[in-house]
């Protein structure tokens, strides 16, 4: 089972054989292509809504009913710097679900009452939002630690950005964004690359110039926002910059999981949960991506408990970076990391998962196991010097949601 990085009519495909299964993954990955790119709030989830709705010669019933007939999965998602669209078969029906996924892209289904259908869901889910709390703090704290970036508003976009979106919209977000230049392939499983006919979907995608991601700045503010509800418990999401040499990542990934990433154990939920009986759950970890890196957290709390819980948080995150981690957490760090490692590869598209971002991150392939071995061979100093160098994650931006009255 050897990945390997190639390339086609100059286009990077990650391509591993594996017979293991008789299954066969396809993902079409565009670069900076998600709500990142967006002209209006909402077109990229809602073009990625639009490519499952089928093409226009067969329509969505029909195009959708040859798929299940044949158990194939064909669907696209829009994160917020990539766009991708995903296509899983049996091995002996990929040939038709690559044929399938050619006449999406020639043929999407370009019809206003289709998009009016989308709209109209997708103001449903913004509705439902009125009584998630959990998801109105984590939307607060985007606005005050992403200010004047387009992470401070909703991926999804909001009522008056939706109401003004037009099908010449999502038809311009999909021509400028699904191009040949910002796109590289992800292919694994049950196929030999002679047999997947590249030509016809590359055929049918469109050129256009290699884009470059805008960096993001992370607030260092320490910002702070209330927000009033009648909930019957505190939600509390923090966050803060977190500026690091990328050849330390593994050095972050054992950091972050020793303190809060690790669930129970870790240092969060020890002195916070555990000892003090302060939380129902607390929990962070490191968002990591081109365009901003950022350490992000959350932790659910009794309403007249919640100042004495931001407290707890800040002192602890300031304990761990001025102080940082025991011998005994590093063991505990490097025991489960390096023991889940068959976990994280047992299956093609896990693996096929961990080159792909290996792959976007800029790594060679096979960075993963790499750092297995950097964290096994990882020394307490070593670590602890790293970890006081994250000064900046002292800098939180916190949101709030809790019931004054209680």
């Amino acid at each position: 089972m050897e990945r390997l990085n190639l390339k086609i009519d100059n286009i990077d495909l990650i391509y591993e054989r594996s017979c293991e299964l008789p299954l066969v993954g396809l993902k079409l990955v565009f670069k900076v292509a998600g709500t990142c790119s967006e002209k209006k709030y909402g077109v990229a989830k809602l073009a990625a809504e639009l490519l499952s709705e089928g093409t226009k010669k067969l329509g969505s019933s029909e195009f959708n009913k040859a798929l299940d007939m044949r158990a194939i999965m064909l669907g696209a998602s829009a994160g917020f710097e990539t766009f991708e669209i995903s296509l899983e078969s049996l091995s002996e029906h990929f040939e038709y679900g690559f044929d399938m996924l050619v006449d999406l892209l020639s043929d999407p289904n370009y019809d206003k009452n289709i998009l009016e259908k989308l709209k109209t869901q997708a103001l449903g889910v913004i509705a439902s939002y009125s009584s998630d709390y959990d998801y109105q703090a984590s939307s607060a704290l985007q606005e005050i630690l992403y200010p004047n970036s387009r992470l401070a508003t909703p991926s999804i976009g909001t009522p008056k950005s939706i109401s003004q979106i037009e099908l010449s919209d999502i038809k311009e977000f999909i021509e400028d964004s699904l191009t040949l230049e910002n796109m590289f392939v992800v292919l694994g499983g049950d196929i030999e690359l002679e047999n997947v006919k590249f030509q016809k979907l590359f055929n049918v995608l469109n050129h256009g110039k290699e884009k470059t991601l805008t960096k993001i700045e992370v607030s260092k503010n320490k910002n702070l926002k209330i927000i009033d509800k009648p909930s019957e418990q505190a939600y509390i999401y923090f966050g803060s910059p977190i500026n690091f040499d990328l050849r330390d990542k593994f050095k972050l990934n054992v950091a972050m999981f020793i303190l809060g990433s690790s669930g129970f154990g870790s240092r969060l939920m020890e002195e916070i949960r555990v000892k003090r009986g302060l939380a129902y759950s607390v929990y962070c970890s490191a968002n990591l991506n081109l365009s901003y890196n950022s350490l992000n957290g959350y932790l659910q709390t009794k309403n007249e408990s919640k100042d004495e819980a931001i407290t707890l948080i800040k002192d602890e995150i300031a304990k761990f970076v001025q102080n940082g981690a025991t011998q005994k957490e590093l063991d505990a760090a490097k025991n489960f990391l390096l023991g889940s490692k068959p976990l994280s590869k047992e299956t093609l598209f896990k693996r096929l998962a961990i080159a792909q971002k290996e792959h976007y991150q800029g790594y060679e392939l096979g960075e993963f196991d790499l750092n297995l071995e950097r964290i096994k061979a990882l020394g307490l100093d070593e670590l602890n010097s790293f970890i006081s160098s994250l000064d900046e994650i002292n800098s939180l931006s916190i949101a709030c949601l809790y019931n004054e009255q209680k």
